[in-house]
């Protein structure tokens, strides 16, 4: 019997995006019962609603199932082949090339829970958990990430990022930076894979005001003096910083549930083929 649909359930149009690179029937065992889209439902409900496995709905094929599927596609690495997939496609319908020349590095430090595994405290953001290490493109679009915790620092985890980048995307020339990742880290991109590197960082802040003596201060001028607050939008970075603001959008990611740091890549890859199979098939409006 029919169901009703879901927010995160995958279209036909949709679904017909990610078909071509789902894993062939392997030829053993019991037959399939249910379809691949069944299945991605239930897996893009739990990161989308950030729900537990356990209580995936019962409209969804039974979570053990759904599970089992979601582990063995991260091992197998079918998750990062589709998400790699799915990012050339839409580079391609925005009139891209399929390699990106340039990119973008950043990292967003995120708070763990109970359920344990690796986690650091991160004495910038005084918080305890896990960063997430990401390298965009231009547009936004997750090339790498990777996940550990946060008590290592941006310039230390470049090279377990970068690592044979230049194999995945011979294009790559240049990167945006911020300034955690000036000293042993952009001596690393640059000397190691020949890359030029731009540390974008926000304008000095004033810190004095030269006005004659006896003479009130004009609250515009004092203003102007000491900016507070919001100083603008930093040429690239806002790329990156746009791509964490997508993360929110899983409630999955809203925090790191999970005991291993290899699930929250998945997570990441999951995420951002949900979103870019969006852009390629979009809805009709209702």
């Amino acid at each position: 019997m029919a169901r009703a649909s879901y927010l995160s359930d995958l279209t036909d149009g949709e679904y017909a995006y990610l078909a071509p690179h789902l894993p062939p029937p392997s030829g053993r065992g019991r037959p399939r019962v249910h379809r691949w889209q069944e299945l991605l439902d239930g897996m893009f409900y739990v990161v989308r609603t950030g729900c537990q496995w356990r209580a995936l709905p019962h409209e969804f094929p039974p979570w053990r199932t759904v599970y089992h599927y979601w582990r063995v596609w991260r091992l197998d690495g079918t998750w990062a082949r589709l998400h790699a997939a799915l990012r050339m496609a839409v580079r391609v319908r925005a009139g891209r090339d399929p390699q990106p020349s340039a990119g973008i590095l950043d990292s967003q430090s995120v708070k763990t829970t109970s359920v344990g595994g690796p986690r650091g405290f991160d004495g910038g953001k005084k918080l305890s958990g896990r960063k997430r290490h990401v390298l965009v493109d231009t547009l936004g679009l997750v090339l790498r990430a990777l996940v550990h915790p946060a008590d290592i620092q941006d310039r230390a985890s470049v090279p377990a990022l970068l690592d044979a980048v230049e194999d995945e995307y011979p294009r790559l020339r240049h990167v945006w930076v911020d300034q955690g990742y000036t000293g042993t880290g952009r001596e690393w991109i640059e000397r190691e894979l020949g890359w030029t590197v731009d540390v974008v960082s926000h304008p000095r802040k004033a810190v004095g005001l030269w006005w004659p003596t006896g003479q009130p201060i004009p609250p515009e001028v004092w203003a102007a003096a000491r900016p507070r607050g919001f100083r603008g939008v930093l040429p690239r970075r806002w790329v990156v910083e746009r791509t964490f603001s997508w993360f929110g959008q899983a409630r999955r990611l809203s925090k790191d549930y999970e005991r291993r740091c290899e699930t929250s890549e998945t997570l990441i890859y999951a995420t951002m083929a949900r979103l870019m199979v969006r852009r390629l098939a979009p809805a009709p409006r209702t």
